[in-house]
């Protein structure tokens, strides 16, 4: 490529040009996505999705449980899993009805694990889904269906992390798989063995950019979602030039595009901050990501999973809502390609009250407070581990379109609803108030100390968070 051909380009790779990069509307209107940790490591099924590495320490829970139910690692490996991930019921079509039917707006799968298997049909590893167990190309099928849908494509990638994956996890023993030439390469299942604290090798890195560069263009995805394992400083100049081919792809195709990142991964401004198993616990002007997953133990499927409530996923959901935030919700099919009961029961919960209340989440933007309540509430990454709230009716939270204040609150309230927050309101200033799902009026009053709202007597017909619409004749006159 010429100097002259990549000056007209809109990004260059450096982080002044980077930031230059907005985040598109459909992602700020959006809310709510879907994604699924579906891999090779379904198939053992056993504690989460690193049991790929554990399998191979002695001192890990998963290496006693794979030498009594497949044999010796020495002799079963990771690699072995792979003719049992069959995935012969996987239905793209099924998977990405039942993501519509649940409410989500973009939708998608991993594509690369820390497991190195990767999920597309790549041209530069063998160890891909369509050469090897499924033999079927996942994402791409995934890609298509969504698509057809009207939702936009997010994949994610976690090989960044790979080379440190080895230093933690694999057990430098000759015996195993994992020291082996024929599994143990920069393009294989497992990655290149090396010293302790030795810099990612430029073939590590250059395949690493290679992957994403590919599944951007196969199936130009409108949204890359970046686990750890890049912060290293070899990935610098790395991450920008894949930052910056993918941005100006997005330009090219003529759509906005999305990159989130963990912590302090990314310079501000470059990308959207994403918060794993976490949120803010503080209104953000700039929009923000959640992503989690349906199971508190783990992404991937597993034999004895511990999963959150409809009441639990919904709340989440406004709460993040509330303060600029987004959801990216994680279910683990079967490695037989199906998605359990029981999480397509929490997803078409979500859906089914997302049909009645969707209007107080999509396309929405946060008022000049997030909300307010007793509760109080763990902020920052991993937060889900200290503590998931249990809100109540006093909780509320706010978000607004237009002329509208949407009051929510975070369970159903048996008495009157105070909300300190409106207490400048002025009789004039209401046009109307509604509760979402209920023929019945709502009768309001006003006092000293805020707003008061009267519930019916009868609740709508769905639980969880209640949503009052209040249209006002002056919003812009509140605080």
């Amino acid at each position: 490529m010429t100097q002259c051909r990549k000056a007209e380009l809109p990004y260059q790779p450096t982080w002044e040009s980077l930031r230059a990069h907005t985040t598109p509307q459909w992602f700020k209107d959006a809310k709510f996505g879907i994604y699924t940790h579906f891999g090779v490591y379904a198939v053992p099924a056993y504690r989460n999705e690193w049991y790929p590495r554990n399998m191979y320490d002695p001192e890990k829970p998963e290496f006693a449980y794979h030498t009594e139910k497949f044999g010796d690692p020495a002799t079963f490996g990771y690699k072995d899993f792979i003719p049992m991930f069959t995935a012969e019921k996987f239905d793209a079509g099924e998977w990405a009805e039942l993501f519509k039917q649940a409410g989500a707006q973009f939708a998608g799968s991993v594509a690369d694990h820390h497991d190195g298997f990767a999920m597309w049909d790549s041209t530069l590893t063998q160890w891909d889904a369509a050469d090897m167990g499924p033999q079927r190309d996942i994402l791409g099928e995934l890609e298509k269906a969504i698509r057809e849908r009207g939702m936009r494509f997010v994949t994610s990638f976690h090989h960044a992390f790979n080379w440190k994956y080895y230093e933690l996890s694999y057990t430098p023993n000759k015996k195993y798989d994992t020291e082996s030439p024929e599994f143990a390469a920069v393009d294989g299942l497992y990655p290149t063995p090396h010293e302790k604290g030795a810099p990612e090798s430029e073939a590590f890195l250059q395949d690493w950019e290679a992957k994403i560069r590919e599944v951007v263009d196969k199936y130009r995805p409108d949204y890359l979602w970046f686990d750890f394992g890049w912060k290293e400083p070899t990935f610098e100049e790395y991450k920008k030039s894949v930052l910056a081919y993918y941005y100006n792809q997005g330009h090219k195709w003529g759509k906005g595009v999305v990159v989130t990142h963990k912590d302090d991964h990314l310079p501000p401004g470059v990308a959207v901050l994403d918060l794993e198993r976490g949120k803010l616990n503080e209104l953000s002007q700039e929009v923000w990501i959640t992503d989690t997953s349906v199971d508190r133990r783990s992404w991937g499927y597993i034999l004895d999973p511990d999963y959150k409530s409809i009441n639990t996923l919904v709340d989440n959901l406004v709460d993040r809502v509330s303060k600029n935030g987004n959801l990216l919700l994680n279910v683990g099919p079967q490695p037989d390609g199906v998605i359990p009961e029981e999480q397509k029961e929490l997803l078409l919960g979500i859906g089914a009250w997302l049909k009645v209340n969707g209007e107080a989440i999509y396309g929405t933007r946060p008022w000049v407070v997030f909300g307010e309540g007793p509760t109080e509430e763990e902020g920052g990454a991993f937060s889900e581990s200290k503590q998931i709230p249990d809100f109540g009716a006093d909780d509320i939270r706010f978000t607004t379109k237009g002329d509208v204040l949407y009051v929510i609150t975070l369970d159903w309230p048996e008495k009157d609803v105070k909300v300190a927050s409106l207490k400048s309101l002025e009789p004039s200033d209401i046009v109307s108030v509604k509760l979402l799902g209920s023929p019945e009026s709502v009768e309001w009053r006003l006092g000293e100390t805020g707003f008061f709202l009267t519930p019916p007597l009868r609740l709508p017909s769905l639980e969880h968070a209640f949503v009052f619409k209040l249209t006002l004749r002056n919003p812009a006159r509140l605080p």
